[in-house]
C-alpha cells in the first residue's frame, strides 16, 4: 500500500513541476500568437471511453473487469482543463467476488502540448465512489496520465490510466489490513471538441492591434531621430 500512496504523490509532484515550468516559460518568453489549439481542439469536449478495471484490496487473485466512462471537459486555457466524469465498472476476484461500481469524478487536467496534434496529459482530482444501488459509498482521490492524438480537427483518440484511492476498506466486502482499498483503470477513448472560435477571433484581433500599435510607435521613434 505504501508504494500505491507514493504513486499518487508522484503524479501530484509531476503535475506541479511540469505546470510550473510550462507557465514560467510562458512568462519569460516573447509573447506569440498561438491559435492552433482552437483549430485542432476547442474550449469544450465530450468524451467516451471503454477499458478495464482491477482492484487492489484484501483478497487474492484480482481479475480485470469491464470499465466505461463518459464526461465533459472545459478548457480554462489551452494547457489547463476541468473534467467532470461518470464512470461505470466492475471489481472482481476469481471465484470469490464480483461487484458493480460507479464513480463521479472531478479532475484538473494539464495538457502538455495543446498546440500539437499529439500530446501527453496528466490529471488529479477527487470523486465519489458507490456500488450498484448505492449499497456502499465512499469519497476517493485519483490521479492519472495518458496520451491524446488528434485524428481529425476536433476529434481525438486517447489512451489513459488512473489510480483511485478510496476512503474505505470494505470495497471488496472484507475489512482487513491497515490500509484502505484501491483500484486501477485503463481505457481507450474518444474526445469530441467544440467551441473556441470566438476566443480565437479575439486573440487574432488583439494580436493585430498590438502589431499595429507597435508599428506606429516605432515609426514615431524613427521620426524623432531626424
Amino acid at each position: 500500500m505504501i508504494a500505491q500512496h507514493n504513486y499518487l504523490k508522484l503524479i501530484i509532484i509531476v503535475i506541479y513541476l511540469i505546470g510550473y515550468q510550462s507557465f514560467s516559460q510562458n512568462e519569460i518568453e516573447t509573447p506569440k500568437l498561438k491559435t492552433k489549439f482552437y483549430d485542432i481542439r476547442g474550449t469544450n469536449a465530450f468524451d467516451v471511453s471503454l477499458g478495464t478495471s482491477v482492484i487492489n484490496g484484501d483478497l487474492s487473485n484480482p481479475q480485470f473487469e469491464i470499465y466505461s466512462h463518459f464526461g465533459y471537459k472545459r478548457h480554462l486555457t489551452p494547457h489547463l482543463a476541468l473534467d467532470f466524469g461518470y464512470h461505470k465498472f466492475n471489481l472482481a476476484y476469481l471465484d470469490q467476488y464480483n461487484e458493480g461500481f460507479m464513480s463521479f469524478d472531478f479532475n484538473v487536467e494539464l495538457v502538455l502540448a495543446p498546440h500539437h496534434k499529439f500530446s501527453p496529459f496528466i490529471f488529479v482530482g477527487a470523486g465519489y465512489n458507490a456500488s450498484n444501488h448505492f449499497r456502499q459509498t465512499a469519497p476517493k482521490v485519483q490521479g492519472g496520465m495518458g496520451l491524446e492524438c488528434i485524428v481529425f480537427n476536433q476529434l481525438a483518440i486517447k489512451l489513459y490510466t488512473d489510480y483511485n484511492y478510496v476512503a474505505s476498506d470494505t470495497l471488496d466486502a472484507l475489512e482487513a489490513g491497515s490500509s484502505d482499498d484501491t483500484y486501477f483503470r485503463i481505457a481507450f477513448g474518444i474526445n469530441y471538441y467544440f467551441g473556441g472560435a470566438d476566443v480565437k477571433a479575439k486573440r487574432v484581433k488583439d494580436h493585430a492591434t498590438e502589431i499595429k500599435t507597435n508599428s506606429i510607435t516605432d515609426d514615431e521613434n524613427r521620426l524623432k531621430l531626424f
